[in-house]
């Protein structure tokens, strides 16, 4: 018998009670995840995030008590083990850019068809970046003088890539044919040498350079 994998936990946020309950309904039908709450304000998003440990939060950015992006900034300084998925109505540029500067895992448009915003959960779930490609190749996106890339070994590069695709350290030392201590050490020197805290971070200096010029 084999074990089965432990769901998707997953907080939703949004001032919508509509919004909630169509969310809701739609990620219930997907047998790796599960809807664990659903919050209407900024405030009790928090609160729920540090009692509830999920795995990924999506939420809205217009709540009352604190906007999305003031959630997300918290999210981060209290460096709470969570992925955040935006999901919003506004698709302008200045969105999807201060959602990419304040480190959100992924967009996802709530005019977007119920797949793709699933498919956008999955994917950040396991580890992948999900931003739309103009974004994160966008010059503004670039920070200082666009070298920080440049600073990285052929072989840190090469790790770098496979970390922005979602593996994990082991599955980069297989793919790469070396030992996972040796997968960490060349994470440690990538972290430094970018001036990242996290693999997130890490992630991000890759799709602004390293994946424009791959």
């Amino acid at each position: 018998m084999t074990d089965t994998p432990e769901p998707i936990r997953i907080v939703l946020a949004d001032d919508h009670e509509l919004v909630l309950e169509g969310l809701r309904g739609l990620l219930d039908r997907e047998p790796d995840m599960e809807v664990v709450a659903a919050v209407t304000d900024g405030e009790a998003l928090l609160e729920t995030l540090q009692r509830m440990c999920p795995d990924v939060v999506v939420m809205d950015l217009a709540m009352p008590t604190r906007d999305g992006f003031s959630c997300l900034a918290e999210i981060r300084r209290q460096a709470l083990p969570v992925r955040v998925v935006i999901l919003t109505a506004f698709g302008d540029g200045g969105a999807l850019q201060s959602a990419w500067e304040r480190q959100a895992d992924g967009f996802a448009l709530k005019t977007d068809p119920p797949r793709q915003t699933v498919a956008t959960i999955r994917n950040v779930a396991h580890g992948q970046i999900v931003f739309p490609r103009g974004v994160r190749q966008s010059p503004s996106s670039t920070p200082q003088s666009g070298r920080l890339f440049d600073r990285l070994t052929s072989r840190e590069r090469d790790v770098l890539q496979l970390l922005s695709e979602g593996l994990t350290n082991a599955q980069i030392a297989e793919r790469l044919v070396v030992q996972e201590s040796t997968v960490k050490y060349h994470l440690q020197n990538i972290f430094q040498k970018l001036g990242v805290q996290n693999r997130t971070e890490a992630a991000q200096v890759y799709y602004r350079e390293g994946a424009a010029s791959s």
